[in-house]
């Protein structure tokens, strides 16, 4: 065999890290704080600020000596400061919320008194409240020229945003960098025919209403389409709304409508342009030149079963160096789209509008045409294929020593599944695995076992949340829903990943090219407490200060094999933040990372692409490099991208929580075995662990009983009886509807509710005096 070229050994310091850019709308000059009247709005920040886990209602009073109506003007104080998105409700507490990016995509939704626009971010998690208001602004420049605002109500925008010096107003101001989409106003819904003529629109949301359509305002609508529709005034029978249709956009009851309706309710662009498909179908195999041939080395790919591209082929070997004993050089190959894909073509520009491609149980819409994806970019077996390849060297601890980036071409050795690579380890190869076991797969092994003990010293977070795959029948309905074992075939192409990904962010930082990042910060302190304090009910606690990945990894670990285990690791989840992109690097904190950038999967991210085209352009592979507009625009792109991953998480689970509730739509009345998932106080949410199902149990359905809502416990506890349930309870449960077009469950519960503990409130503990602006905290600053 050919020697190939040794990645050059190096050490990999961390170097000083980067200062984060401060949050927040800054200080505003002291003013007098005067006992027993409500402080001005920017001391209530400052308190909240200051207290994180001290700032209720409650404690602000108590702080600042408020009784009698001065209590009222604080909860009309307090209310004005979140309707403006400067502080956000946890629990009974309030807390800053986290600042917005400096670029964000937004739905305008309102105009002020002034008639100015006032937007919101697109994606914003539930759990923290209301988002934050921002005020559209106009450039002076604009004003004086008379240009009107760009954007409308309705319209999605990105937005460079900048927090507001105006206290009396929304938290932030924006200034709009293009429109993304206008909106019609327009609504999905399912037609059905009444009799008589027209007929009414049936929601697709879980909180949709029926609307009517008359007769005149049908167009070309069938019963069983799924319509488009323009909402009018309420309708002259039973008090509806009435609804006009739009378009056509398909029948409900054909092949792949589950997934058609959250492709459209989403926005997923899916249907590629002519000019796209000609600009895939020109495309040419890529040359030799400016390219290494490492047709000889036999990489392999590791995929589903069922995939159709394989983007990315692994090898491993000893290194044979004497410094490094016990070594393993790790080769890592990914599809080179880049060469295909280029800066502001129409694919590029159809790939950065979608952003990744997007995965149903039925269908895949996927980011590239599949002339691209499937074919010219697929690291198909026996079949010369363009990529960009990482070599890696590691010691026998399993430490990264170096590693060197390379334009190839190559051809795979063979194309394996999961559960073949794993089952020929295990002893049980096929005739295709057996010739590959001693030479190939074995050295994987080897190589797997010695990158865990690199991982096992990193500690990243290890979450217990196995993922359920649907299978469809060719009708495609659903045919069984199943947990796939999680091999250490799975693990070991994992792995090899996510340190092809570090490297390629060192390569970049050491060059000093810009590039997109994919971060993950700490949790907020406002969601640690959250946990903390529920932790604090089952005899568990978490530290403060600083926290790591390892921090949670003890937590869960003391959960394992007890009756709070799935109650644990769901809780813990829900303390994270949100990864997403970025030109800023804060890190990873759930890989425990310092330096972190997605490079393996190009054919399906945008973000994969831009770093192709940076090793691309910094290195001097050739053609197809990064361009100066895309690095000017990467705060941009970075946005957009993270709000399309969103779009796609969100559309995924929707239509799984569809398809799931038209299985059970012919099951309502039968009894199943559940887990409560989720509590709140207008019910309990129950996972049916067999299919996946979530459904919600109301309140009033559980019993006479006044049942009391415990944030600390995650439970309803009857206010008399001292029964009730929590979060991770094993129950019983009736199926009483099933709403299969909104995704929609609605169960009756069997069980029994059991004795619960005694609640708790964090305000009760009073283990410490809240900080109160201007006091003498502000001694021995320095």
């Amino acid at each position: 065999m050919t020697k190939l070229p040794r990645p050059k050994i190096r050490t990999t310091g961390t170097g000083k890290a980067r200062s984060r850019k401060a949050e927040g709308a800054g200080s505003a000059s002291p003013q007098p704080i005067i006992h027993g009247a409500v402080p001005p709005r920017e001391v209530l920040l400052e308190f909240i600020s200051e207290n994180p886990d001290r700032a209720s209602k409650r404690e602000i009073a108590k702080a600042f000596g408020l009784k009698g109506d001065a209590r009222i003007e604080l909860k009309e104080a307090l209310k004005a400061l979140e309707q403006d998105g400067l502080v956000q409700k946890s629990r009974k507490s309030l807390t800053r919320p986290g600042a917005l990016p400096p670029v964000t995509v937004l739905d305008i939704t309102t105009r002020d008194k002034d008639g100015d626009l006032i937007g919101r971010p697109a994606e914003w998690p539930e759990e923290l409240g209301v988002a934050p208001a921002v005020a559209i602004r106009q450039s002076s420049s604009d004003m004086k020229k008379g240009k009107t605002p760009v954007g409308g109500l309705g319209d999605r925008v990105l937005a460079k945003i900048f927090p507001s010096k105006d206290r009396a107003g929304p938290a932030y101001t924006a200034r709009v960098i293009k429109v993304i989409d206008k909106r019609r106003g327009a609504l999905l819904g399912v037609f059905r025919e009444m009799p008589g003529g027209g007929g009414r629109l049936m929601p697709i949301e879980r909180r949709g209403e029926e609307m009517v359509i008359e007769a005149a305002d049908l167009g070309d609508a069938k019963d069983g389409d799924l319509v488009e529709v323009e909402v009018g005034r309420a309708g002259s029978r039973l008090g509806l709304p009435r609804a006009r249709v739009l378009s056509v956009v398909g029948s409900v009851a054909s092949e792949k409508a589950i997934s058609m309706i959250a492709i459209h309710a989403h926005g997923i662009p899916y249907i590629f342009p002519q000019s796209v498909l000609d600009e895939a179908e020109a495309a040419k195999p890529a040359t030799m030149a400016h390219r290494e041939d490492w047709r000889h080395v036999p990489l392999i790919t590791i995929d589903p079963a069922d995939a159709k591209d394989h983007d990315d082929a692994v090898y491993a070997e000893p290194d044979p160096s004497p410094d490094n004993p016990g070594g393993v050089i790790v080769t890592v190959a990914i599809a080179d789209v880049s060469y295909y894909v280029r800066a502001k073509s129409p694919l590029d520009r159809e790939a950065l509008k979608r952003g990744n491609s997007v995965y149903f149980p039925d269908r895949v819409v996927p980011m590239l045409p599949e002339r691209i994806s499937n074919d010219l970019c697929s690291l198909r077996e026996g079949v010369d294929r363009p990529a960009l390849a990482v070599r890696m060297v590691f010691s026998r601890e399993g430490r990264k020593a170096g590693h060197t980036f390379h334009r190839i071409m190559m051809k795979s050795a063979a194309k394996l599944s999961y559960q073949q690579a794993q089952a020929a380890i295990d002893g049980k190869p096929d005739d295709k695995t057996g010739p590959l076991l001693e030479p190939i797969l074995k050295p994987l092994w080897v190589a797997y076992a010695t990158m865990k003990r690199g991982r096992d010293r990193r500690q990243p977070l290890e979450l217990d949340m196995p993922e359920r795959k649907i299978i469809l029948k060719p009708d495609g309905t659903v045919d069984r829903v199943f947990i796939p074992d999680r091999l250490d075939a799975h693990k070991l192409i994992e792995e090899m990943m996510i340190q092809a990904n570090v490297a390629a962010a060192e390569t970049l930082e050491k060059k000093q090219q810009k590039l997109i990042y994919r971060v993950h910060d700490a949790p907020t302190l406002s969601k640690q407490e959250v946990l903390r304090e529920f932790l604090g009910t089952i005899g568990l606690s978490l530290a403060k200060g600083n926290l790591r990945s390892n921090s949670f990894n003890g937590i869960l670990a003391k959960a394992l094999d007890t009756p709070h285990q799935t109650m644990v690791n769901e809780m813990v989840l829900r303390s994270q933040s949100q990864a997403v992109y970025s030109p800023e690097n804060i890190g990873h904190f759930g890989l425990n990372l310092l330096k972190y950038a997605h490079f393996t999967s190009p054919i399906r991210r945008y973000a994969d692409l831009i770093v192709h085209r940076a090793l691309v352009g910094s290195l001097g592979l050739g053609e197809g490099g990064i361009t100066p507009d895309e690095e000017a625009a990467l705060d941009d792109i970075a946005a957009e991208i993270s709000t399309f991953e969103r779009r796609a998480m969100a559309a995924e689970r929707d239509t799984i929580n569809r398809l799931i509730a038209h299985h059970l739509a012919e099951r309502v009345g039968e009894e199943f075995d559940g887990q409560i998932s989720g509590v709140t106080k207008s019910g309990l949410f129950v996972t049916l662990p067999q299919f996946g199902a979530d459904g919600f149990i109301p309140v009033s359905t559980l019993g006479r009983d006044y049942f009391l809502y415990d944030e600390a416990h995650q439970a309803l506890t009857g206010e008399k009886s001292g029964l009730g349930y929590q979060l991770g309870d094993s129950v019983s449960v009736r199926l009483a509807e099933a709403v299969p077009l909104a995704g929609a469950l609605r169960f009756e519960m069997l069980s029994e509710g059991r004795k619960m503990p005694a609640g708790t409130r964090s305000f009760h503990k009073a283990s410490r005096r809240p900080k109160i602006p201007g006091t003498a905290r502000r001694r021995g600053r320095r």
